[in-house]
């Protein structure tokens, strides 16, 4: 089944220029009604980390081509590599996603021919994940585009300010995730 259109941030959006008193606004292609007011949104940080994270996203994805794979694919894929048999739930709690997020994910994955899902011996109620011969192929090929697509991100965000870059993306995903939000 197709999957419905979305609009790219990364290529359909540009700021406008506000006019006297007015702020400023996204320009998104939707029938050439003129740019769409964003209102709070416009200097709001949750907003824009998700564009940002679209546009990184698209971005792979157009780095990685035909692989059809996309940065969550890779994500499991490194994880799994670096730690053979570990547990679905694991994995989830590394990459930031729930079971019914990722299951499906992992379904494609195994159903392409690159993990495996063997239940774990301790408790049969779970899976250990590895990767298979041709996993590890896809993922040989998807760290290349990956180290391109970070060399890009360096240039954005300008080598000079990766650590600092970092370091806030980590303290957003530590403090975030904790009671006192």
């Amino acid at each position: 089944m197709a999957q419905p259109s979305r609009a790219r941030p990364s290529r359909a959006a540009g700021h406008a220029e506000p006019r006297d008193g007015e702020e400023p606004a996204l320009r998104l292609l939707h029938g050439g009604r003129g740019p769409l007011r964003l209102g709070l949104l416009e200097n709001t940080l949750g907003f824009h980390l998700r564009l940002a994270q679209e546009a990184s996203f698209a971005a792979f994805a157009r780095r990685s081509g035909d692989s059809g794979l996309k940065p969550g694919h890779f994500a499991a894929l490194v994880i799994i590599h670096n730690n053979p048999g570990l547990s679905q739930t694991a994995l989830g709690a590394a990459i930031g996603r729930d079971k019914s997020t990722l299951t499906p994910k992992l379904a494609e994955l195994e159903r392409r021919g690159l993990l495996r899902r063997d239940r774990a011996h301790a408790d049969r109620r779970s899976y250990a994940l590895t990767l298979t011969p041709a996993g590890e192929a896809a993922l040989a090929a998807l760290t290349a585009h990956a180290a391109a697509h970070d060399a890009a991100l360096d240039r954005l965000v300008g080598g000079e300010n990766r650590a600092a870059f970092l370091d806030t993306l980590r303290r957003l995903v530590a403090g975030l995730d904790t009671d006192e939000t």
